[in-house]
């Protein structure tokens, strides 16, 4: 079994802290199940750096997103190829970053504020220059210069100089996936007055399909019933969220194994990037 990668899903914040830390899961698919074997917690970004670099063979599904759009970019004349406008963007600020997104926003009609990426549409996801709910724009430029300082693989965007792919990023969306299970129905929030009863059941909803395999991805979620308490229990849904990503992580990993060296990711813009199984 060693050379099976390990699943990871992988719940960001831009901001980890102890109380609303890096939630990842970790696990690894066989015969159409996914089994989860632990929940890992990082409340400092150097910690997260450091488990990235380590030596081992994963595919990983990451809420956040790996790009740009292509219309911000060339609006504001920055590199129009993926890792240079990586390198630009993170060399920015938090707040130079947000004037330079106000700005852009400000200057455009109401109802088409944002740009959006082309994978936007198909993933129902936020727009990548987002700085407030989610802050996405934020998590990008945390996440993604960490992903390439750690030399990971980010199939149709990024292959580190060292050619080796043992660590493979793909950028997740766990909406996408929750939406398909139980529609819009919320199952989470960080604000303890929302955290009601009913997003406790539709966690259990959510979690229950899941094991049943009820999604067009074709995978059954296989957790003990400690786990299953621990994910139902989580009233932010983050770990919720990484199990999500972690799935979608392994139907990747089934395309990979079937012939497809992008891991079920279509051909897309090289700057704006794909979310998995949109």
């Amino acid at each position: 079994m060693t050379d099976v990668p390990m699943l990871v899903g992988c719940d960001f914040s831009s901001s980890p802290s102890k109380r609303k830390p890096i939630v990842l899961a970790l696990g690894h698919t066989h015969a159409g199940r996914v089994h989860m074997q632990s929940l890992q917690r990082f409340d400092t970004l150097r910690a997260f750096a450091e488990w990235l670099a380590q030596p081992q063979m994963w595919v990983g599904g990451f809420d956040l997103p790996f790009g740009l759009p292509r219309a911000l970019v060339e609006h504001l004349d920055w590199p129009c190829d993926w890792e240079p406008c990586m390198q630009h963007y993170a060399a920015l600020s938090r707040a130079e970053i947000r004037d330079t997104f106000k700005a852009f926003c400000a200057a455009r009609p109401v109802g088409h504020k944002f740009a959006h990426r082309a994978t936007d549409g198909p993933a129902g996801s936020s727009p990548s220059m987002k700085w407030v709910n989610p802050p996405v724009a934020y998590m990008l430029h945390a996440g993604v210069p960490l992903l390439i300082e750690a030399g990971v693989t980010l199939p149709r965007l990024h292959t580190p100089a060292t050619q080796v792919t043992t660590r493979i990023a793909l950028e997740a969306y766990p909406g996408l996936l929750a939406r398909e299970l139980i529609g819009n129905t919320s199952y989470k929030s960080d604000d303890k007055a929302k955290q009601t009863p009913e997003r406790f059941i539709a966690r259990k909803q959510l979690l229950q399909a899941l094991e049943m395999g009820q999604t067009r991805l074709g995978l059954r979620l296989k957790l003990s019933h400690a786990q299953h308490d621990t994910l139902v229990d989580d009233p932010s849904g983050d770990s919720l969220d990484a199990v999500l990503c972690m799935v979608q992580a392994a139907w990747a990993c089934v395309q990979h194994a079937a012939g497809d060296p992008h891991y079920g990711l279509p051909a897309c813009d090289p700057l704006e990037g794909w979310i998995v199984t949109a």
